[in-house]
């Protein structure tokens, strides 16, 4: 699934309230292996793409840079 890897929102408990907090996946690594990505799924290889080509990750709507 693509958040095991680029990561996913979690719903959090601050002072009473409900809020999203974002928590990173594997590909905010330095170093990132991956094998057999053609086996994944398209949304799994799209955002595997996007990391590597544009350096960003996109989640609900907002992007997240990566460190080159």
């Amino acid at each position: 699934m693509p958040s095991d890897i680029i990561g996913t929102e979690l719903v959090v408990d601050r002072d009473g309230r409900k809020v999203f907090e974002f928590s990173q996946g594997p590909v905010f690594t330095h170093v990132l292996l991956a094998d057999e990505i053609n086996r994944a799924t398209p949304k799994t290889q799209s955002a595997l793409l996007e990391a590597m080509a544009e350096y960003q990750v996109t989640v609900s709507g907002k992007t997240y840079p990566l460190e080159p």
